[in-house]
């Protein structure tokens, strides 16, 4: 598959037009024109790229690319040895944000509740980011870190009283712990995420809203491995997703 048609179908897929990210989506550094061979994962990590290079990738596809705003934009250290690594193996990095996040079907919080048995209801928080729900069956704040645990394989970090019932849920992966006030306004038992602050903690005490802290990366390994299983299926691409453990 050529470069350009692939991040075309990309585009059109998630639709990042949409969205005022914090990075360049899309094809972030160019590499070879033909594309056959994908690996993909959560964070384009020095690991991640030496992988791709072991396994004779074309292009890396991942959830957290490189040139955030506002962090330094010199060409040194680490910085340079990824770019090298990509430059000198002509391997394309193609990097989707938020669009990953909303996307109705192959996005992190849509496959995140696939996984859960949570019922999306609606959504709120900047740019509709963050999701409302129900739980398939109602339960207790303690019962559903339990369940979250088994399905992630991370213990999630529960704040707030583990016998609270449970009916309606907000939710929002990686580090959307900023979205927990609008959720309590909204009326859920309990809200989860990746990541935790300190002021969160207050928040749930004194709200009595359960707070879960579920792991940036492992609330957010699914929507990118989606998207590779996607692309295997409807664009003839081999599309490998490499889990690289994180444990934040």
């Amino acid at each position: 598959m050529k470069r350009e048609n692939l991040v075309e179908y990309l585009d059109g897929l998630l639709q990042p037009a949409n969205f005022h990210d914090y990075c360049p989506n899309g094809l972030q550094v160019e590499g070879r024109a033909d594309i056959e061979r994908v690996v993909a994962g959560v964070t384009a990590s020095q690991a991640l790229l030496d992988v791709a290079v072991g396994r004779g990738a074309d292009a890396i596809l991942v959830h957290h690319g490189y040139f955030w705003k506002g962090e330094d934009g010199r060409v040194t250290c680490i910085r340079r040895q990824r770019l090298k690594t990509l430059l000198s193996n002509d391997i394309n990095l193609l990097a989707y944000h938020l669009p990953l996040d909303a996307h109705p079907e192959l996005g992190n919080n849509a496959q995140l509740a696939a996984r859960l048995g949570w019922q999306p209801e609606g959504r709120f928080g900047d740019q509709d980011i963050a999701w409302l729900g129900s739980v398939a069956v109602p339960t207790t704040a303690g019962q559903l870190a339990t369940q979250i645990g088994s399905a992630l394989s991370r213990t999630p970090m529960l704040i707030g009283n583990a016998e609270r019932p449970v009916c309606r849920i907000g939710w929002c992966t990686g580090g959307a712990q900023g979205y927990f006030e609008q959720a309590i306004a909204l009326g859920v038992d309990a809200f989860a995420s990746g990541e935790i602050s300190e002021q969160t903690v207050h928040l749930a005490r004194e709200s009595g809203v359960a707070f879960m802290a579920c792991g940036h990366h492992a609330t957010e390994r699914y929507g990118v491995a989606a998207l590779a299983a996607h692309l295997s299926r409807h664009c003839g691409l081999q599309c490998e997703f490499v889990d690289l453990d994180n444990p934040v």
